[in-house]
């Protein structure tokens, strides 16, 4: 368990973080901006849920995605294999793809690209997804230098898809999608 007496340790003031195996790396690295765009996009998905009342459905999954994102920076501060890491596993990944197929039943098939608006839930459920998109990229790049646990990679690109559908069901529940209408305004 984590016990911080102290918030700054002063450890880092030369540009360097430490991970879980006692390395350290450059805060400019690759691996550390993914890890700080994870937890940019963990302040996101707090947003959207300061946005659903308590109790919601999509606020239960929010809190829980929450803790998640927590888990995936852990498993990104952990590079190699290491004996007991905290590592994002194939179950959490499926019930994601679960709670998406149940959200989108409800829904009306898509005719158009939506707008990220309509309601301050609804643009904050986009501007959550548009973070975690920019965190994938930035795993992705990680992965590109060296591998992955693929969980990872697949919950983040999953994570997204979720806060879409979970985007377009509260807009349901509030008016429905803002459309794209292309070309609208050449007239103007």
């Amino acid at each position: 368990m984590v016990k911080l007496n102290r918030i700054y340790t002063r450890t880092g003031d030369a540009g360097e973080a430490g991970l879980v195996d006692g390395s350290r790396v450059s805060k400019a690295g690759l691996r550390l901006t993914a890890i700080g765009e994870v937890d940019e996009a963990n302040c996101a998905v707090g947003l959207a849920l300061a946005e659903l009342p308590a109790g919601h459905a999509v606020a239960v999954a929010l809190s829980r995605i929450q803790n998640e994102l927590f888990d995936l920076g852990a498993d990104l501060a952990t590079p190699g294999e290491m004996e007991g890491a905290l590592r994002i596993v194939a179950e959490q990944v499926e019930r994601l793809e679960r709670e998406i197929d149940t959200m989108n039943e409800a829904l009306e098939p898509l005719t158009s690209f939506i707008l990220p608006g309509g309601s301050r839930t609804v643009a904050a459920l986009h501007l959550a997804r548009g973070v975690v998109r920019r965190a994938e990229r930035a795993a992705v790049a990680l992965n590109e230098a060296g591998p992955l646990n693929p969980h990872l990679l697949a919950y983040l690109n999953r994570l997204s898809d979720h806060l879409f559908v979970a985007a377009r069901a509260a807009a349901a529940e509030q008016g429905g999608d803002v459309l794209w209408v292309p070309g609208a305004t050449r007239g103007d």
